[in-house]
């Protein structure tokens, strides 16, 4: 009884100095500033938008440049690979082939393909590849034998949403800073969430959350859950530019949480809706590689 006696007290002190405005000091806060042009959309709108983009895209042909890290929280290190030249090959429904080259020399580093439901990954420099379903069925030990080609596919272009897919969109506004000109920018957003009824169930499941930009209204950030909920891919875009009739980000960055393994890919020449033949899709390791199926 004494604390709370003690809180209304210091509660009816402050309330007259409060109102009163005496005792005070004015400071200067920095003004985020905002952008110069705000566009508006209903979520219909936005969905159609993200629905129309994805219906118009039937192939991609992107060369990159690709760098990994492998994230140890727990010790406190990172290991960082030495980014590659890369190609990246994509085909409606499920088709796709990401290609690596050594540095310098020009030769393979490694070869995968995906054709949505099983997959093959090829590196020369070990003489070895491995097989195995997209679907990850047991998880390894080894954060890289747990990731499977869809998340590329994922994260390269957004998806359109299912006949079935539920959605909600909020708009909200993030603040940040600029610190080589020491200004704060106020970024208006829109946040798609999209989930699915669970079978059985009136218990909705998440699926994506798609954050958009107001200035251009173009994906900055995605976030994508796996059957349990959790945070399996968050994928953030940036530096859009004009590749032929389209923008695409020129810089991709992919988390996977889980794994603690991050991709970055530098785009830096995109073709959209060109012929892609299936020998495209198609490794073939040579003669005396070891093959490893994975689970």
């Amino acid at each position: 009884m004494k604390v709370r006696s003690r809180c209304w007290s210091a509660a009816a002190l402050a309330l007259p100095l409060l109102l009163s405005g005496c005792l005070f000091t004015t400071r200067k806060l920095p003004i985020p500033k905002a952008p110069l042009v705000v566009r508006n959309a209903a979520p219909d709108d936005l969905v159609a938008r993200l629905n129309q983009r994805w219906a118009a895209l039937q192939s991609l042909n992107a060369n990159v440049e690709i760098q990994a890290s492998v994230l140890k929280s727990k010790e406190g290190i990172a290991r960082d690979y030495t980014s590659i030249r890369g190609l990246i090959l994509m085909r409606k429904p499920e088709m796709l082939r990401v290609y690596g080259r050594v540095p310098v020399l020009g030769t393979r580093a490694f070869d995968m393909v995906s054709d949505g439901k099983d997959f093959t990954l090829w590196i020369p420099s070990k003489n070895k590849a491995f097989k195995g379903s997209n679907a990850l069925k047991k998880r390894s030990a080894n954060a890289m034998e747990n990731l499977r080609p869809g998340f590329f596919l994922d994260a390269l272009v957004v998806r359109g949403l299912e006949t079935d897919d539920l959605y909600a969109v909020v708009s909200d506004s993030e603040t940040v800073e600029d610190a080589a000109r020491k200004h704060l920018f106020t970024i208006p957003e829109y946040t798609l969430s999209i989930s699915r009824s669970k079978p059985g169930s009136r218990q909705l499941t998440p699926v994506r959350v798609i954050t958009f930009r107001r200035d251009d209204l173009l994906p900055y950030q995605q976030d994508i859950f796996d059957s349990d909920g959790n945070v399996e891919t968050q994928v953030y875009y940036s530096a859009y530019r004009d590749f032929g009739a389209s923008k695409y980000p020129t810089t991709v960055v992919i988390k996977r949480p889980l794994e603690e393994v991050q991709v970055v890919l530098t785009i830096d020449k995109v073709e959209e809706n060109q012929p892609l033949t299936d020998d495209q899709f198609v490794v073939k390791p040579s003669e005396g590689t070891l093959i490893q199926s994975l689970e």
